[in-house]
């Protein structure tokens, strides 16, 4: 294939100046094979494998970033839910299950490992209920590892006993790591409809119908659909959809050639790669930029949903042309701290927690990395939880919520998480309450269009 000068200037101006990088490669190694009734047993089987797996993981990445001169910020690996390989023991707690794992990403040096996960969207086994309550004591005493559980779906409704359980995890994970460096509510997500193949953190885990080890990669271009959206200022909705279009499949053949160079090189297969625009506080990174740069006074004004779905659409429809592997959450992210615009959206106030729900219905994933008072109650965590899974149940989509309880924080005041996790000021939440309705329990059942046998 022979490039022409403009193509070449074009691409390098995506790295040089348009932050344009892959953010992740993500290997999948399934664990299933490491379940053991010894649990002793089970973590040197999970260490063993997660190491001859990964060993090169991060060498790889750092070769195929010098020969292709493309920036992979991130190495990561997901694992297998770890409530299906710890349920074969007779533990009590899984805490050493989510220290094995921290173990291994301190050897491997990779940048987080997800899967310390429960997947509890139509009942809780014993094994879940563990996993779910060693959640608090495992976030704040581990560097590197993530947890998520998935809470309902399309095909079997909301669990509303795991919605209250969940709400009340996030108020004892907020309080246990309230001394530690990162929030350990920071690396929690709880999910509606998870997918399997996600290579994004918080919420990756390996799901029990993948291969026994995959490479899967998410590429993040906010910075290049920004610089894509003022070429066309001014032009009507249509023709900028078609350029946001063509950008992405751009930005996808590149994530496409660097996810199967790394998959044949580690002698794995090439698993997913994952189209979702994902910001980071730097400026000139940001999503929510992109829909000021359409013609937003402010994101989070009149008009934001209608932009962030054309957004979300074109970048699918530019991505799935690209690469035959499309998968994981694909979409546009909107985490709040994680993003300069929406940062100082929620500081000037053009923002707030109920707009960005609505948003989420048309973009991936949820309400994610937003900071909430401290003393905000459980139930009320729980009703914000059970909202946002509604959207994704009714529509058949990917819906999640990483909400971060600060304590001795109020509404309006800074709170800050480091690195690429950035910092927020603290939103308000409804002062009205819903606790008789949290406390009812049982099962929201599915929606009447999941029966499609």
């Amino acid at each position: 294939m022979i490039f022409s000068p403009v193509e070449i200037q074009e691409t390098v101006n995506m790295f040089m100046r348009q932050k344009l990088d892959i953010r992740c490669i993500t290997m999948g190694i399934s664990l299933l094979d490491c379940a053991d009734s010894d649990s002793k047993r089970a973590c040197d089987k999970i260490y063993d494998k997660v190491m001859k797996k990964a060993g090169n993981l991060v060498k790889t990445g750092q070769d195929i970033e010098k020969e292709f001169g493309v920036p992979i910020i991130n190495k990561r690996i997901s694992v297998t839910p770890i409530a299906l390989v710890a349920g074969a023991s007779e533990a009590k707690n899984y805490v050493p299950y989510i220290k094995t794992l921290d173990r291994c990403a301190h050897e491997l040096g990779v940048n987080f490992i997800g899967g310390f996960s429960a997947l509890v969207q139509k009942g809780i086994t014993p094994a879940d209920r563990i996993l779910i309550d060693s959640i608090p004591e495992a976030l704040a005493t581990t560097d590197f590892v993530c947890s998520s559980v998935n809470v309902g779906s399309t095909k079997s409704g909301i669990n509303m006993d795991a919605v209250k359980l969940m709400g009340e995890t996030i108020v004892k994970t907020a309080e246990v790591s309230k001394n530690c460096e990162v929030n350990g509510c920071a690396k929690l997500v709880v999910f509606c409809n998870a997918p399997e193949d996600n290579p994004f953190m918080a919420g990756a885990f390996h799901g029990p119908g993948e291969a026994d080890c995959v490479i899967n990669v998410g590429v993040s271009g906010p910075g290049v659909i920004l610089a894509a959206a003022k070429e066309y200022k001014g032009q009507p909705i249509n023709v900028l959809a078609d350029g946001i279009k063509k950008m992405a499949f751009k930005i996808t053949r590149m994530g496409q050639l660097v996810g199967s160079e790394a998959a044949k090189r580690l002698g794995v297969q090439f698993g997913i790669l994952d189209l979702s625009l994902a910001p980071t506080p730097a400026v000139g990174d940001s999503v929510a930029r992109i829909l000021e740069e359409i013609g937003l006074d402010g994101c989070g004004a009149p008009g934001t949903t209608a932009a962030l779905a054309m957004l979300t659409d074109m970048v699918k429809k530019g991505g799935v042309m690209a690469s035959t592997n499309v998968g994981g959450l694909s979409g546009a992210f909107i985490p709040v701290s994680e993003d300069e615009g929406m940062i100082e959206a929620a500081k000037n106030g053009s923002i707030c927690l109920e707009k960005l729900e609505a948003m989420t219905t048309v973009c991936s994933v949820g309400l994610d990395m937003i900071a909430i008072p401290g003393d905000t109650p459980a139930t009320t965590i729980s009703g914000i939880l059970a909202d946002e899974f509604a959207i994704g149940m009714v529509n058949n989509k990917t819906t999640a919520c990483r909400l971060i309880p600060a304590p001795g924080k109020k509404a309006g005041e800074w709170v800050e998480f480091g690195g690429l996790l950035g910092g927020c000021p603290v939103m308000p939440v409804s002062k009205f309450g819903c606790a008789d309705f949290i406390n009812r329990g049982g099962r929201i059942p599915a929606p009447i269009h999941s029966f499609r046998n």
